[in-house]
């Protein structure tokens, strides 16, 4: 429970608190109303009395049809729920900016429940809330599985088995092989929500699409391993029938096997490439493999048809509304201003930004640069502040990997280089961040995993300055392998904007070389700066739907699904019931199901598209204002590499940086004295870097000798 302190709202702010609260009490209902049809689905209640009484009324509309059901009890709770999503995140949005003003917070105690429970396993790092919630899953599925499957063999007799001429086992075979399948669908229904990065729900649960991604992964698992054992008992049933032929039927009206057999194959070669050992040794063919989950679910839809793909859908469909809007911000190309080249193989991008685009502490941003590769997109911390540098946005790059080893190597060598054209989809993060909730920040990083502590640094840094707010003391415990990752430190002060005074600040950095006993004469620790030429085709990194992007959102998700019902509702109305009449046997299953595919797609593309247009013109005159900003300002000339080291050691906030550093070289950090020595009441402990050293921060805020440590893991597994 949170505890208050006399934290003063306005009328304004009360009004907006009772409209949020009603917006989470009926999304409460709506899910909770969701969940409920998942569990009653596999009784017999549902199926013999509740459902045949509910199609009744549904199925005999000429508009929808037999999916018109399951549209209403499936898809349309959700979309709703998303649509509220919007809503209540837009004037969440609004609150949290009037409260960063009056630097308002809430103090948190800490509950059994956030802390973690299982550190080592194949599930990472899992809080007991999570925990909690992945057993209720389960159970979900098991109540399905167990259920369905009991009331099924109940009507199984002899003879019905020898009027379909098998044997008791076959009959029952079919019916688990069935019943297999369907929990897999469960699985499916949820798959996709952890991976629209723009969601409009996770935030409702204060979650983001980047810590959620092992949710995605397990219910892949799950569903995966659902579906095989599906495909392989009925190939077993076949086999052992003699109908080893029903492998190759495409039937027109009813479920297509090669369908199935198609999408079944095409999850197994995605499957088997998340293999640990193989994605992290040949990433690429992981990465490219991962796209066949658009053949999985094309022939998803033609294997179950149209109506019981519904019951997946509106993950999938709000999936595909942040697939496209993507799309849209990646075909341009946007302004890279410079370049810091530091001599750890890392380089800072600095790009240009709108004043409209905000964004959180941690936020991710997807980059793409087209001469080294058209097609990958590698997610980086964005590292600057959007209050404290209006007009710029930075993103560090560690050269760790292929890819971002011949960034490095393209930039930190001498060269008539003047542009890079750079496309990029986001920022991506949490909507809301408190910091000031805790007494201490206790930052724990390895490696490049200090980039979100960054971030985080520099907005504290403008709540200080700027607010004159009390911050929270900050502890950054920072581990690298060489002296020349020291230069990592340079990236916590801005190199524009705001004047950043950090002598206010309780700042304290404990930078541990493991690898090096001293600092080696030779070893160049400061960043060097390129500086590139203007293009008139590039534009500032823009908020692809405005300052109001979650009501924009919003539009987008609710006027497509109305599109999506008026054009299916003319097909079905005028094209499909004067030759099927709600029959289900006469028109093609397979050309239903591409129909309501094609008419989705277009729905969305058209809902997107006119919204994008919309702000683009409004992004335009922006980017306009922004150039001529950028032309009356005396800049660096281009492609000098140019060092900062002079000017930085001169100024104050860098002398204030280097009081406040203490390295250690030759050592590990003592994690376990240094975070249990902090006995104030809140201490929030976060950790980014090498899986290991999370799993010891982990363990030690778990061990239950210090109650006021909380634990935050902030792990990026794209």
């Amino acid at each position: 429970m949170a505890q208050e302190t006399g934290v003063k709202t306005s009328p304004s702010q009360e009004k907006y608190g009772r409209v949020q609260f009603a917006i989470r009490l009926l999304v409460l209902v709506l899910f909770l109303g969701w969940i409920f049809i998942w569990i009653m689905s596999p009784t017999n209640t549902f199926r013999q009395a509740w459902l045949p009484r509910y199609k009744a009324k549904t199925n005999n509309t000429t508009y929808f049809g037999s999916k018109g059901a399951y549209l209403l009890l499936y898809t349309f709770p959700i979309l709703l729920i998303a649509t509220l999503g919007c809503v209540y995140l837009h004037i969440g949005k609004k609150v949290n900016d009037s409260n960063t003003e009056s630097c308002n917070a809430k103090k948190f105690k800490a509950t059994i429940w956030k802390r973690p429970v299982l550190i080592k396993g194949p599930l990472g790092i899992v809080s007991g809330t999570e925990l909690a919630f992945l057993f209720m899953f389960i159970l979900l599925l098991i109540w399905v599985f167990a259920t369905s499957v009991h009331n099924s063999f109940a009507t199984i007799t002899p003879q019905l088995a020898a009027k379909d001429g098998e044997k008791m086992w076959e009959e029952k075979l079919d019916s688990v092989a069935l019943r297999l399948g369907v929990v897999g669908n469960i699985c499916l229904a949820f798959m996709f929500f952890p991976v629209a990065r723009g969601s409009c729900v996770l935030p409702l649960l204060g979650l983001t699409s980047e810590s959620c991604i092992k949710y995605h992964i397990w219910l892949g698992h799950i569903a995966m391993l659902l579906f095989t054992s599906h495909g392989i008992c009925y190939i077993i049933l076949w086999a052992v029938t003699d109908h080893i032929s029903m492998m190759l039927e495409w039937k027109k009206n009813d479920i297509s096997i090669v369908a199935g057999e198609i999408s079944l194959l095409s999850g197994l070669f995605l499957w088997i490439t998340t293999i640990p050992r193989i994605r992290r040794k040949v990433f690429e063919l992981f990465y490219y493999t991962h796209h066949l989950y658009i053949l999985f679910i094309v022939f998803f839809i033609f294997h179950v048809g149209v109506s019981y793909a519904c019951i997946m859908l509106p993950g999938f469909y709000l999936f595909v509304v942040d697939r496209y809007l993507r799309f849209l911000q990646s075909r341009r190309q946007v302004r890279l201003v410079s370049a810091r080249v530091l001599p750890c193989e890392a380089v800072e991008l600095n790009f240009s930004k709108g004043h409209g685009l905000t964004y959180n502490p941690t936020s991710v941003m997807f980059i793409n640069v087209p001469s080294i590769s058209k097609l990958q997109w590698h997610p980086f911390t964005v590292t600057s502040n959007s209050n404290l540098e209006r007009d710029k946005l930075s993103v560090v790059v560690k050269g760790e990997g292929t890819w971002t080893k011949k960034l490095y190597q393209m930039l930190s060598t001498p060269s008539t280089i003047d542009r890079l054209a750079v496309s990029v989809e986001g920022p991506y993060g949490p909507a809301s961040t408190n910091y000031l909730r805790h007494d201490t920040l206790v930052m724990v990083s390895g490696g490049s995993g200090i980039t979100p502590f960054i971030s985080i640094i520099r907005e504290l840094i403008y709540l200080n300055t700027t607010f004159k707010c009390k911050t929270p003391k900050v502890v950054l415990i920072c581990a690298f392998k060489n002296s020349s990752s020291l230069s990592m430190l340079d990236m916590i002060l801005p190199i524009s904007g705001t004047p950043s005074d950090i002598s206010n600040m309780e700042l304290q950095i404990e930078a541990y070389i493991t690898r090096d006993k001293e600092l080696k004469a030779d070893c160049p620790i400061h960043p060097q700066t390129i500086w590139f030429k203007p293009n008139p085709s590039d534009t500032p990194v823009h908020a692809i739907l405005g300052p109001n992007s979650w009501l924009w959102l919003g539009a987008i998700i609710s006027s497509s699904f109305i599109i999506f019902l008026i054009l299916i509702g003319i097909i079905t109305r005028y094209y499909i019931f004067p030759i099927d009449h709600n029959s289900n046997k006469i028109f093609s299953f397979p050309l239903n199901a591409f129909l309501n595919m094609l008419v989705i797609c277009v729905s969305i593309a058209s809902a997107a598209s006119a919204v994008f247009l919309w702000n683009k013109k409004h992004n335009a005159k922006e980017a306009k204002q922004v150039q001529n900003m950028e032309g009356s300002t005396p800049t660096a000339s281009p492609n000098s590499m140019v060092c900062n080291a002079d000017r930085e050691l001169e100024s104050l906030p860098y002398q204030s940086l280097i009081h406040a550093t203490n390295v250690h070289y030759g050592v590990r950090p003592d994690l376990r004295r240094m975070l249990l020595e902090h006995k104030e009441s809140s201490v929030g402990v976060l950790a980014s870097g090498p899986k290991k050293m999370q799993q010891e921060v982990a363990a030690i805020c778990s061990s239950g000798l210090a109650d006021n440590l909380h634990f935050e893991s902030i792990s990026f597994s794209w």
